[in-house]
Formats: C-alpha cells, structure tokens, sequence
C-alpha cells in the first residue's frame, strides 16, 4: 500500500495538496516508529512485542491497538454470534421443510428463491433494508450502537437499546448466510433418508416426526456445524462492509479507519485478532463435532 500515515495530503478549492505535516515532524514519527527501519528487523521487533502481548500503539487513534481493539470488538461479537445463532437456526428449519417437501411446488419455490437471494451481496441488501426501514419507514436508526446521551433507567433497558441498533446489521448479516445453510441442510437431509437406518426405523414403526428428529435429522447436522466455523470466518470478511453501511462502531468500521489513515500497527493487530478468532471457532467446532459422533476423534 503506497504512502505512510504521516504523508496526509489535502486538496484546496483550487486543487493543489496542502501538507499538513512539515518535513521535521514526518522524519521524527518514521523514526518514532520505527519505519525507516529495515523490513526484517521491523518484524522481528513486531513480533518480539507480540510475544509480550503487546500489539503496538494505534497511529490514528493515539493508544495502544489492545485497547482499541477491546473498546470496538464487543460490539462485532455481539451482532456477528447472534447472526450466526439466527442464519443456522432459520436455514435448518428451512432445509428441513423444503427436504420433508422435496419435488413439491414449495421446495421448487423456496429453492429458487434462496437461491436468487444469494446473489445480493451483503453490503447491497444492507442498503436496501437500510433505505426501506430507516429512510422510509423510519422504524429504525441510521446509525450507531446506542441512542446518543441516553440515560437508562435500568439494564433491560440499555439491552434493548442496543438490540434495537443492532437489528438491521444483524438481520443483514443473518440474510446473507442462510441460503448456505438451508441448502446444506435440504441436501444432507435428502441424502440421509436414503440410508438403510431410516428404512429400519420406519420399519420398526416409528412415527415420522421421530425419524426425521432423532434419526435423520440428527445425522444431517454434522455438516451444519462444520459449516459454522467457516460461517464465522466469512461473517467477519462481510462485517466490514455491514458496519460501514450501518456506521455500527464495530471492529469492521474501525479496519476502514485504520486503512484510509495507513495505521499499520492497528491493521496488524485487527487482522491478528481476526485469524485468531476464526481459528478458536474451527477448534471449538471440531469438539462439538466430536460430541455429536463419537466416532470423530478430536
């Protein structure tokens, strides 16, 4: 990426670049952190940091990158893990129908149109349901996490203020994975009634609620909770654009800052807490998965 985070330029009413930063002061921060500094020993001295846990200090933000990054990412957990528990629940229910409905008029119809759905990118259905329900209808915020200066007058309160911000970011996020998992699940469900348990449960004169619950759906789940870990990976790639459309102060939003601004210690650490997140999650998968076969070993 061209440029560093001290050669901010700006454009006048005439178009000619005003620097902001004299010449002495640029040099001093290049110096001040240490990148006039061979490439090597830049990230050895990265990475000797990192082993103290120390992330560096943010350029824009003017404070270490932890606490930057502990002020802004509850707030990606929080819409990112609830659109997560929403896309999975409502796709294996989806699935389910349109898998008990296979070759019907509903399964064509519900196929169909999750897959058309599919195709809008996440950052475009953001605006849309920003535009209908924001601008339009009015029945929820532009922007923000929380209603400015307000005073609660108690913690359900305050949670609900903040699920009341939080709705359209999360139904953004929750719209654009649950075609995945729908047609994971449809899939697998038809594919596992065709396996000879099924028949012997059926046999055996089980009802065909129980097979689907205990037999085939149960089966069908595997792939769904693999599915999840890379669910989450794919969530916080999409995040970004989600929060910028909604101005929500997550950790996607504050990534744009620290791009636009060329704050390289903040990027590194953002994008750090990010694979080390996706990675927790794929572990925390793999023992789940162990649960649900005991015949997986983890």
């Amino acid at each position: 990426m061209p440029g560093d985070p001290f050669s901010t330029t700006s454009a006048d009413e005439v178009g000619e670049d005003i620097i902001v930063m004299t010449e002495e002061q640029h040099l001093y921060y290049i110096n001040y952190y240490g990148l006039d500094r061979p490439l090597p020993e830049q990230f050895l001295a990265y990475m000797k940091n990192l082993m103290t846990g120390n992330l560096g200090r943010s350029i824009y933000y003017k404070m270490p990158v932890s606490d930057v990054i502990v002020l802004h990412l509850p707030w990606t957990i929080l819409i990112v893990v609830s659109a997560t528990v929403i896309s999975t629940i409502s796709g294996v229910v989806l699935g389910t129908i349109s898998a008990k409905n296979r070759k019907k008029g509903s399964d064509r119809i519900m196929m169909t149109g999750m897959i058309a759905f599919a195709e809008i990118p996440s950052f475009l259905l953001g605006l849309i349901l920003l535009l209908i329900f924001s601008v339009y209808l009015r029945l929820f915020p532009l922007a923000g996490a929380v209603t400015p200066f307000a005073n609660y007058n108690g913690l359900a309160e305050q949670i609900l203020d903040i699920s009341y911000h939080a709705f359209l970011p999360v139904l953004t996020l929750s719209l654009s994975q649950l075609t995945g998992v729908y047609l994971l699940t449809r899939n697998t469900l038809i594919t596992v009634t065709t396996k000879d348990y099924i028949r012997t449960a059926r046999a055996k004169g089980l009802g065909e609620k129980k097979v689907w619950i205990r037999h085939a759906l149960r089966n069908a789940l595997l792939p769904v909770v693999t599915r999840t870990g890379f669910t989450i990976g794919i969530m916080m790639g999409g995040v970004v654009l989600v929060e910028n459309v909604f101005s929500y102060p997550g950790i996607g939003m504050t990534l744009r800052s620290a791009v636009v601004g060329r704050d390289y210690p903040l990027i590194q650490g953002i994008l750090l807490v990010i694979a080390v997140s996706i990675l927790l999650c794929n572990l925390l998968v793999d023992k789940i998965y162990g649960k649900l076969d005991p015949r997986v070993v983890t």
